[in-house]
Order: structure tokens, then C-alpha cells, then sequence
């Protein structure tokens, strides 16, 4: 009597943390939209707290930071700041990208000394996303 009890109690207690573990884990995923073409891609639209470093050949122009605010059309997307900073004005294009399934597709870098293709990474919750070309720029961009 106390064994099928002890087990009933259990068997409750494990279920219960299961939901848990599920519900934890789909707060975890992004948010995504569809595109006509029916494929999905992650959300990336809204504002985003941005730091910009400067490294290797370009690390005497400093690190930055500033708020984009992205808008995505498609699977286009387009990060436009919000504040001035060191060297742009406030609603200048400051990346430029497309999304796929997969994430970032491709991401340039348009600067005052001529465009960077860079890389794209977004984290599996659509908080945070990193952008680099590997040689002298980076964004870290945190969802606001």
C-alpha cells in the first residue's frame, strides 16, 4: 500500500517537473515569422542594444555603442541607428542582411571605408546576435 502510494506521488512529481522542463525549453526558442516562400526565419525586427568593437587593423578607431532598431522585409533585413556615435549619425544603415532557415544567411558592414561582408550568428533563444567579418569589426547586439 505505502509502495503503490510512495510510486502514484512519484509518478506525479516527475510529470509535474517534466512540464516544467518542456515549458522551460520553449521559452528558450525563438520567435520566428513565415515568409510567403511558407520557410520559416527567426524575428530578428525590433531594437537591439548594439556594442561595436573595432580590432586588428581598425582597433585605433575604439568600440562603441549604440541601439539598432532592424526591420525585416522578407527575408531582408536592414539595422538602422538610432544614435549618433563616433563616426555615424543617427538613421544611417548599419547592417544590411538576409535570413534563411538557419539563421543569418549573409550580413554586410557598410562603413565609411567600404562595405564589410561579415558572418552572422543569432543565439538559439533570438536574444543575442553576433556579427563579424573576422578581421576588424564586430557587433554584439542584445535584444532590448
Amino acid at each position: 500500500m505505502l509502495r503503490s502510494k510512495l510510486f502514484a506521488v512519484l509518478t506525479v512529481v516527475l510529470f509535474i517537473f517534466g512540464i516544467a522542463i518542456v515549458g522551460l525549453a520553449q521559452e528558450q526558442k525563438a520567435k520566428t515569422v513565415k515568409l510567403p516562400s511558407g520557410e520559416e526565419v527567426v524575428d530578428i525586427s525590433g531594437e537591439w542594444d548594439a556594442q561595436i568593437e573595432d580590432y586588428g587593423p581598425w582597433r585605433g578607431y575604439g568600440d562603441f555603442s549604440n541601439i539598432l532598431k532592424i526591420t525585416l522585409e522578407g527575408n531582408s533585413f536592414v539595422g538602422i541607428r538610432m544614435k549618433n556615435d563616433l563616426y555615424y549619425s543617427s538613421g544611417t544603415e548599419a547592417i544590411r542582411g538576409e535570413l534563411d532557415k538557419n539563421g543569418i544567411k549573409n550580413v554586410q558592414i557598410p562603413t565609411n571605408l567600404g562595405t564589410l561582408d561579415a558572418k552572422g550568428k543569432i543565439s538559439e533563444d533570438g536574444k543575442k546576435i553576433i556579427i563579424d567579418d573576422g578581421e576588424k569589426c564586430r557587433y554584439t547586439l542584445i535584444r532590448k
